[in-house]
């Protein structure tokens, strides 16, 4: 029996062309993860999204019936056409398996440009180019102490020195005739010291490790230009879309959870690589890098065991920010630089919303601000330069995506945009890179619901309406409406069914949820707010119309609402080169109050109330009460209104 468990299959991969071996037994999502051939699984293989469809071709009694989840997920006409789930085919024997387009991840829009902040460039790392005498029979200077007397002018002072640096540094002062360059951490530590003057050449390395995205920023130390870019998706993703997903996977053992601290490391290195070849500039001169994150992020890059952020009271294991040297966690920059790593708040709430607060200026600023980093889980920050108040919410299934049934991620052929003449019901779209429509990205699904909420095919408890034009019942039985249909030469029909307006109520809910949390933590309404910063990729994307008409966002003047990019990526490199940002960090950090969603005693009847989508009319009204609310907003003292205790 254990000969046959351990007994290889071949797998033939199309239109590929390619062969995958593998344990006989696994999954076919397992065979093509183990080969490097990552498929689209936003469940991480759980068998809930039904979005790694394959079809098999040949070797149909090599794996066995379909299960009860992909009986659930397919039609009964795509399975008599071979569709089956990557995930639960259970592969026995020689197979032969079609990738259909959107099984493979496509090449995703990814935000790395964010807000612009101009920061003093002050950075803890510093090169010095040094010329020192060399020992002779009357001086009879050892070499370190002759090295740190030429540092520090003669003033003796206690400057670390790692092992490696002191164990070359006899040779490199030789070898360069006694002309080097010492690198100098925060003025106590040398990092490296080279032959020759290599003062220029100063380098640092701002990480966001978002849950969907990872980007980074090689930024030049002297000049605090950033040089070089990249981003890649995250790719913890292939064991869960979502935190609680990956959280799941993490408790299953330690070698999962090693599994997905090794996995981050080594996409950063992999991205470290793009961002020295693209500028050509030499790893070994990047000698410190800042790290944000959320919570869950932030304890799997560092291997932290994140267990106990799972559940109640969800206390992280760290929350101050740390320095830790390059070589011990594995990633191939100088092996002496520091890996800074900002502080959290709390919570889910990491250092990617202290990086947030930090690029849009609303901790210093005097009127009152909401900040929403939108993505598969939501931060919320309301605050100014009193008192700053966050929370997280999970948000992502819907925004992302997942969970719907056309849905997908912001890349190529994703409906980004609709709308739907109100008079004529007449449908119009627009695609990333203008291409035919595959689906349905986070922007596209929450336009679509908004466009339907008020051409009136939905009503206020988002049921879709049976006469409404363009609606049709699917073969499972609940109604949809069509976007994108067959019938006027599209090769599938494309839309938003009952399900999927559900999916948008309970993440838009949650949002609006945690807003209406924190205004009443803060005892505030929304005319108060005098700015709304959307960061994130989704935040960048989603219309604010459509994001107001569903209730995710309160109602507002459009023209507070502003769009900041990657904010966390932009706070991430003003902390790499600015010591004072950095000490505002550890601020925000110690500053802001945590609020826990789930233990306020107003959070279920909140999120009940939520739920609905707001109604026309009174939509209608608030924007005729705009101009009189503007005419008393400077009677308005926001900072005397908020609730001050325990700050």
């Amino acid at each position: 029996m254990e000969g046959r468990c351990l007994s290889q299959v071949s797998v033939t991969v199309q239109p590929h062309g390619f062969r995958v071996r593998g344990k006989k037994g696994n999954s076919f999502r397992r065979l093509c993860h183990d080969a490097r051939l990552e498929l689209n699984s936003p469940c991480g293989g759980l068998g809930r999204c039904g979005k790694c469809r394959v079809i098999i071709t040949e070797g149909h009694a090599n794996i066995g019936e379909p299960t009860k989840t992909e009986q659930k997920h397919l039609t009964r006409k795509e399975l008599s056409a071979g569709f089956r789930l990557a995930c639960q085919v259970i592969v026995l024997g020689e197979i032969e398996v079609i990738v259909p387009k959107e099984t493979m991840p496509a090449q995703l829009r990814l935000q790395t440009e964010g807000i612009y902040a101009k920061t003093e460039i002050l950075p803890l790392v510093k090169k010095t180019c040094l010329e020192m005498p060399q020992p002779t029979l009357r001086s009879l200077k050892p070499d370190l102490e002759r090295l740190l007397s030429a540092l520090c002018r003669g003033n003796a002072r206690q400057v670390a020195v790692p092992m490696q640096v002191l164990s070359r540094l006899p040779d490199v002062l030789r070898k360069s005739k006694w002309k080097v360059t010492a690198t100098i951490w925060s003025d106590r530590e040398i990092l490296d010291v080279e032959e020759g003057d290599t003062s220029k050449s100063v380098y640092g390395f701002a990480v966001d490790i978002g849950t969907t995205k990872v980007a980074c920023y090689l930024v030049s130390l002297l000049t605090g230009e950033t040089v070089a870019v990249s981003s890649m998706i995250n790719p913890q993703v292939q064991h869960g879309e979502d935190i609680m997903e990956r959280l799941t996977y993490a408790m299953k053992g330690e070698s999962e959870r090693a599994e997905l601290t090794r996995s981050i490391r080594k996409g950063i290195n992999r991205l470290v690589a793009e961002c020295c070849s693209k500028s050509e500039v030499n790893p070994d001169h990047i000698y410190e890098a800042t790290v944000v994150g959320n919570t869950v992020m932030h304890h799997m890059f560092l291997g932290i065991a994140p267990n106990y952020l799972a559940v109640s009271p969800y206390v992280p294991a760290v929350k101050q920010p740390l320095n830790v040297q390059a070589n011990e966690l594995g990633i191939e920059i100088n092996p002496h630089a520091k890996i800074h790593f900002l502080p959290l708040i709390a919570g889910f709430v990491g250092s990617d919303a202290v990086a947030d607060i930090l690029a849009t200026g609303m901790y210093n600023k005097k009127e009152l601000c909401l900040l929403l980093d939108i993505g598969t889980n939501t931060e919320i920050v309301i605050g100014n330069q009193q008192r700053i108040v966050a929370c997280s919410c999970a948000s992502g299934p819907a925004f992302e995506g997942a969970h719907i049934k056309d849905g997908m991620k912001a890349s190529i052929g994703a409906i980004e945009s609709c709308r739907i003449d109100p008079a004529t019901r007449k449908i119009s779209f627009r695609t990333v890179d203008g291409v035919a429509p595959r689906g349905l990205c986070g922007s596209g699904i929450v336009d679509a619901v908004a466009q339907m909420l008020g051409a009136g095919l939905i009503d206020e408890n988002g049921t879709l309406l049976e006469d409404a034009p363009y609606v049709r019942s699917g073969e499972s039985g609940q109604r949809e409406f069509l976007i994108v249909r067959t019938s006027e030469g599209y090769p599938r029909d494309i839309g938003v069914t009952q399900k999927d307006i559900r999916e948008v109520q309970l993440a838009k809910g949650a949002v609006q949820t945690g807003i209406s949390v924190l205004m009443k933590t803060v005892r505030i309404e929304p005319r108060q707010l005098r700015h709304v910063y959307l960061a994130g990729a989704f935040g960048t994307c989603i219309s604010p119309a459509s994001a107001k008409k569903i209730g995710m966002i309160p109602e507002v003047p459009l023209g507070i609402i502003r769009k900041v990019g990657n904010a966390a990526g932009t706070g991430a490199r003003m902390a790499l080169i600015s010591s004072k940002a950095r000490q505002l960090c550890a601020s925000i950090s110690s500053k802001a109050q945590y609020v826990e969603l789930a233990a306020h005693i107003d959070f279920r009847s909140t999120f009940m109330r939520s739920l609905s989508f707001p109604s026309q009319s009174t939509q209608k009204r608030s924007s005729e009460k705009r101009t009189e609310s503007k005419q008393t907003a400077g009677k308005i003292r926001p900072q005397r209104l908020m609730h001050t205790q325990n700050y």
